[in-house]
């Protein structure tokens, strides 16, 4: 049974167990493109926080684009997932070949976001990473140890939906998690919290973050 209509009542949910939380600075969103800008820019609207983007790219498993075997991010953080790269035999060359590609699709987006991404400096701030949500964390993890090497005053991660492995992974990076629908279970998706579920394309996106900033 689905939890959320869409993306910007999940958002609502977030920011509203995010209200009762005392930052010491003035909050700092960053979502999660494509998925979390929709969930990040309700939370920023009610907290009255600044709202950037930090692109992370999930590291497809060859011939298979929905399944990941690590992430990359904006900044160069790189997260391998090391038990999936032993058990399917992944070798360097195939691992360095995924990040290369992985890389050129990440200058893309930041080419298409230009202006309207980057514009938050994170350091010493109270920070809340937002995606739509988390199956295997990795994504969300790679995120993370990137902003971690930004010294921010404080990790939050808010999530609508998780797998309990991947809320685990992110307990155990030291991070606050807030989610209100974590799942067990062999079979995990993150589209069956929605009763509407679409892929945001990037106009979608970049009409978001130019109504946020006007």
């Amino acid at each position: 049974m689905y939890s959320y209509e869409n993306r910007t009542e999940a958002g609502q949910v977030l920011a509203k167990k995010l209200k009762d939380n005392r930052f010491e600075t003035r909050p700092v969103v960053l979502a999660i493109p494509n998925g979390g800008i929709p969930v990040g820019v309700e939370i920023a609207e009610t907290l009255a926080a600044e709202l950037d983007v930090i692109i992370v790219r999930k590291l497809q498993v060859p011939g298979n684009t929905e399944a990941g075997f690590g992430a990359l991010t904006s900044q160069g953080s790189l997260l391998l997932n090391e038990r999936l790269v032993r058990s399917i035999g992944l070798n360097q060359h195939q691992i360095d070949s995924v990040v290369k590609q992985t890389q050129e699709q990440i200058e893309k987006r930041k080419a298409d976001y230009r202006g309207l991404v980057g514009i938050v400096d994170p350091t010493g701030k109270d920070v809340i990473l937002v995606d739509d949500g988390l199956a295997s964390g990795y994504t969300m993890m790679a995120a993370i140890e990137s902003v971690k090497g930004l010294r921010p005053n404080s990790i939050i991660v808010a999530v609508p939906t998780a797998s309990s492995s991947a809320a685990n992974l992110v307990k155990g990076s030291g991070s606050v998690l807030i989610c209100p629908r974590i799942e067990s279970g062999f079979i995990f998706a993150v589209a069956n919290a929605y009763k509407k579920w679409y892929d945001v394309p990037d106009s979608e996106v970049i009409d978001i973050l130019e109504e946020f900033r006007k």
